[in-house]
C-alpha cells in the first residue's frame, strides 16, 4: 500500500477481484452476477469499480439513480445497467443512455410507457420490482395481472427481470421471515412467467443472501457491500478483503500541558501532560462528530491513537503520547488494519454509512488497475 501526502482513499482492485471471485464461488456457474455500484460504488470510485467488474465478467451493474448510470455510460461502460430508483423526470436521459429502469408501481409503469412510446422504442428492457416484505418500493402480488396486461398491450417494453429484496438476509433470527419472502417471490415470478409466456431473469439475493440462502439464487444474484469487503457476518468478513483504505497524515504535533484543552468547546482537558497530533480530516470528509471525545481512534505506526476533543469540520486531534511519530507520518482511519466495520461499531452504525459518507473532496488513488 502506497504512502500518501494528503487525505486519500486508496482503492485496491486486487481486493475487489478477490471478493468477486469469493462471491462467484458461492453461486452456480450459470447464475448471473449483478454488481451494485450505486453511491459512487459505496463511496469509492464508481467508474474504476465498474470498469473492473466489467473486465472480471459481471453480467449486470446496478445504480440507484439515472445520473449515476449516465456517468458510467459516459465513461465507456457497456454492461447492462439497472437503475433501482428511476424518476419520471429522468426518463429521457435513461432511454438516451440505454439504462434499464426498475418499475415498481403502476404510476411509474404508465409514465415509462408514455415516454417509451414517444421515443418509438421496441422491447425496451424493464425490470419489475415486487414488494415481499421490505415495504419500501415494489408491486404487490395482486398487481401481476395488470402488469402482464400492460406489457402484452405495449410492444415498446419487455420485462427483462423480476426481482425483490430480502429484509434481513444476514439475521438468523429472521430466517422464517426470509424463507416466507423467498416463497412469496417464487409464487409471484412463476405466475409472471406463466402469464407472460416467457421467463424473465429472477433475482432476490443480496450479499448476505448469497451466503445464507444459496437455494434462492434463481437466475441472478446481486452483491454490493460484499464486493467492497464486508459481509455483515464475521465468518464472511474473514473471507473478504476491504477494497478501500482511508489514510491521512500528521500535520502538526503539540505538547499539551496539565489543564490545557484541545479543540472546540474545550471538549478535552488534559489531566496530565500529553502529546497531540492534528490530522487534516474532519466531519466534512465523513468522520462524524460522534467519533470525538475518545470514542474513535486512528492507527499511527501500528498503534491506536484515540480521537480527543470534538471532531472539527476539516481536522481531528488524536492522542499520540505513547506513539513514536512525527509530522508527516501516516495515519490510517480504516482499512485492512482496522476495518470500516470496526469504525462503524464505535458509533453504533454500519459499514455502509462509513463508506458512503467519505466526501468526494477526498483524493482517490486506485491501485492495480
Amino acid at each position: 500500500m502506497s504512502k500518501v501526502g494528503e487525505t486519500t482513499l486508496v482503492l485496491d482492485l486486487l481486493a475487489l477481484t478477490h471478493n468477486y471471485n469469493v462471491l462467484r464461488s458461492k453461486i452456480d456457474p450459470d447464475t448471473k452476477f449483478l454488481g451494485v455500484v450505486k453511491a459512487f460504488a459505496y463511496g469509492s470510485d464508481m467508474v474504476a469499480i465498474a470498469q473492473k467488474l466489467e473486465e472480471l465478467g459481471a453480467d449486470y451493474l446496478a445504480v440507484a439513480y439515472v445520473s449515476e448510470g449516465v456517468l458510467l455510460r459516459e465513461s465507456g461502460i457497456k454492461l447492462p445497467i439497472l437503475v433501482l430508483h428511476p424518476l419520471a423526470s429522468n426518463f429521457d436521459d435513461l432511454i438516451a443512455n440505454q439504462l434499464e429502469p426498475s418499475i415498481y408501481s403502476i404510476n411509474i409503469l404508465n409514465q415509462f410507457l408514455d415516454r417509451a412510446k414517444e421515443k418509438k422504442q421496441t422491447d425496451y428492457p424493464i425490470h419489475i420490482k415486487f414488494n415481499t416484505g421490505l415495504n419500501r418500493l415494489g408491486f404487490s402480488e395482486a398487481d401481476v395481472d395488470s402488469i402482464v396486461e400492460k406489457t402484452k398491450e405495449n410492444r415498446c417494453i419487455k420485462i427483462n427481470s423480476v426481482f425483490s429484496h430480502l429484509v434481513a438476509s444476514e439475521d438468523v433470527n429472521e430466517r422464517v421471515f426470509s424463507l416466507k419472502q423467498i416463497s412469496s417471490f417464487k409464487n409471484i415470478s412463476d405466475a409472471m412467467t406463466e402469464k407472460l409466456g416467457y421467463a424473465p431473469i429472477r433475482h432476490m439475493l443480496n450479499t448476505s443472501g448469497i451466503i445464507n440462502y444459496p437455494e434462492a439464487q434463481f437466475e441472478m444474484v446481486r452483491s454490493g457491500i460484499g464486493l467492497y469487503g464486508y459481509g455483515n457476518q464475521a465468518e464472511v468478513d474473514a473471507q473478504l478483503q476491504p477494497v478501500a483504505t482511508l489514510k491521512t497524515i500528521i500535520s502538526q504535533i503539540h505538547e499539551i500541558g496539565l489543564d490545557q484543552s484541545v479543540g472546540y468547546n474545550r471538549a478535552f482537558k488534559a489531566t496530565s501532560a500529553i502529546k497531540s497530533a492534528t490530522l487534516p480530516i474532519g466531519h466534512a470528509d465523513g468522520i462524524g462528530r460522534q467519533y470525538g471525545k475518545g470514542k474513535g481512534f486512528v492507527t499511527i505506526n501500528g498503534e491506536k491513537a484515540p480521537i480527543i476533543g470534538n471532531v472539527c469540520m476539516d481536522m481531528i486531534m488524536v492522542d499520540v503520547t505513547k506513539i513514536d511519530c512525527q509530522e508527516g507520518d501516516e495515519a490510517i482511519i480504516f482499512g485492512s488494519e482496522k476495518s470500516a466495520e470496526q469504525l462503524a461499531s464505535m458509533a453504533n452504525t454500519i459499514s455502509y454509512e462509513i463508506l458512503t459518507a467519505i466526501s468526494q473532496r477526498v483524493k482517490r488513488e486506485v491501485l492495480n488497475q
